[in-house]
């Protein structure tokens, strides 16, 4: 049996690109519309056309992209009040930017009407029929009406909300979309009033358009596909102004997965993890961690018990089946791991794990070292080291000797921009090793220097690269005697891992995550370690 069609028209790049901070280019634009066109998604509000250069560049630029599921919608408003649609130069820019559909917002709140707009009931109702009318002819395609305000409107004066919805409607719009624009109102609000605008009229085809200000977008939105809306409109990951506009990646999860509906083309579903994680690195952000249904953390177990459960049936910890969007499980190890956290995360990569009785000791190192101000969740490199200690499996690659910084005198700095200068002596195959480096700061030269004393025995590290370094203060209370922790994040043959270090001195913190980021890589990677040292110990993953 076919399941009820929901359309989805994604704001993106026009409403997402009020919210604070977030700026695409034209290039971040138009990728993105191929990203949503293969992604399945109906509709895509590319921006206004007429409000600026990058806006107008994009509609001529998206014509020759090849699109082939989704149309492209010129966003606009009604006309002005002291000239006529015929004479708007903004309708004009809509009707040029040859858009495949025409979305335009009109005032619906009798107190926008009276303190924005300034002018009389009926001559906005007149400029809302007018606009959709004049779109609808001189363009031959689909006009959406937005109602801007519209939940707002419809408390304060019921009768005349409507009326500017019949004044679109009988004007010729395709779709009446119903925006709560302040995110203020209620699930029980939007349901009262789309019932009562069903009943008023005969055949409407409504949308939904909601901001989370009040924390209420997905509940609110759900809730008026309930109430018979065919339409919802969002943003992927949710962003927009102030507290954003409804995230698209929880809404097409729920009416999809929870209420059967279809919103995407078969199967597209799996793909919106990585959609998600694609659009957050178009804006330069990480995406929260425990973001529903796509985030890192979204199907992560960190409590023994939830693991053990896990392993049992996933249905007793996860409300869904994370591969259905292309999501994955992950166990946590930490201080309150359990035994099954640790057999679960490390069953295949080491089987031996349970008969060397091992577990045990590993869960009371974990505790000891995360009381100590450690933490291993993220830090995968660190914790297959320990690991690899309690089961006779870690030998190291090298021996740190020493670090040494040195720091230019102030007068000096001023004529080095900040360069820092490390030496690192290690020990590789019984050799020493002793190389200088300079960098950007202490870390920076370190990890130049220790690169450069593993290269020549081992050109693979060239692929090591370091992506992320943070500090936290443990115990902030001891202030400048304080410890802190040091985590690292490293790239490598297409691998990103963590490790970190723990130490009153951050340099040496640092140091501690950097020898263990390099212990991990070689060791890990021991296809490419052996091909050059044959000699050199380790175990293949």
């Amino acid at each position: 049996m076919a399941r009820q069609k929901i359309e989805i028209y994604d704001t993106t790049l026009r409403d997402g690109t009020q919210g604070d901070g977030i700026n695409l280019s034209l290039a971040d634009k138009l990728e993105i519309t191929r990203e949503l066109d293969d992604f399945g998604v109906d509709f895509v509000e590319g921006g206004w056309p007429g409000s600026n250069p990058k806006d107008n560049e994009y509609f001529s630029k998206v014509r020759g992209l090849g699109l082939n599921n989704l149309k492209v919608v010129a966003f606009g408003s009604t006309h002005r009040a002291d000239v006529s649609p015929q004479k708007d130069k903004f309708l004009g820019e809509l009707i040029s930017s040859e858009a495949d559909v025409i979305c335009i917002f009109g005032k619906t709140w009798d107190l926008h009407v009276e303190q924005a707009l300034r002018i009389s009931p009926q001559k906005n109702l007149d400029m809302i029929g007018g606009s959709v009318a004049y779109l609808a002819k001189a363009t031959g395609k689909p006009v959406f009406y937005d109602a801007e305000h519209f939940f707002d409107g419809y408390k304060s004066d019921p009768e005349y909300s409507i009326q500017t919805l019949r004044a679109a409607w009988e004007a010729g719009a395709h779709r009446i979309i119903l925006c709560d624009t302040n995110g203020g109102v209620m699930p029980s609000e939007i349901a009262t009033a789309i019932r009562n605008i069903r009943e008023e009229f005969s055949g409407i085809q409504l949308g939904i358009h909601v901001h989370n200000d009040g924390g209420l977008a997905v509940a609110n939105t759900l809730r008026a596909v309930e109430e018979g809306v065919v339409q919802v409109h969002g943003t992927i990951n949710g962003i927009g102004e102030r507290c954003g506009n409804v995230d698209l990646t929880t809404i097409l999860s729920n009416l999809e997965l929870k209420m059967g509906y279809q919103c995407l083309p078969e199967g597209r579903l799996r793909g919106l993890t990585n959609l998600s994680k694609k659009i957050w690195e178009y804006l330069g952000r990480d995406g929260p961690a425990g973001q529903p249904f796509v985030g890192a953390s979204a199907f992560a177990h960190k409590g023994g018990v939830h693991v053990s459960a896990v392993q049992r049936n996933p249905e007793t910890y996860e409300h869904v089946d994370p591969e259905l969007l292309g999501n994955a499980r992950r166990v946590l190890i930490s201080e309150l791991a359990g035994g099954s956290n640790l057999k679960a995360k490390l069953a295949n990569r080491y089987p031996e794990i349970e008969n060397r009785g091992a577990v045990k000791a590993i869960l009371n190192e974990v505790q000891d070292r995360e009381h100590a101000g450690y933490s291993f969740e993220s830090a995968d490199g660190s914790f297959d080291i320990l690991v690899r200690k309690h089961v006779g499996k870690y030998q190291p690659v090298f021996e740190p000797v020493y670090f040494r910084i040195y720091s230019p005198s102030n007068d000096e700095q001023s004529d080095t921009d900040g360069t820092i200068e490390a030496s690192v002596k290690i020990k590789v195959d019984g050799r020493i090793e002793l190389c200088a480096a300079e960098g950007n700061g202490p870390v920076d030269a370190l990890n130049r220097a220790m690169q450069k004393s593993l290269k020549e025995k081992y050109p693979v590290v060239s692929d090591l690269h370091l992506t992320d370094f943070s500090v936290r203060v443990i115990n902030s209370t001891e202030e400048t005697a304080a410890k802190v922790r040091v985590f690292l994040e490293h790239s490598f043959q297409g691998e990103l891992f963590g490790t970190v270090g723990v130490n009153v001195d951050i340099i040496k913190a640092s140091w501690n995550a950097l020898v263990e980021a390099y212990q991990y890589a070689l060791l890990n990677h021991v296809d490419f370690v052996k091909e050059l040292s044959p000699d050199v110990p380790g175990d293949k993953p």
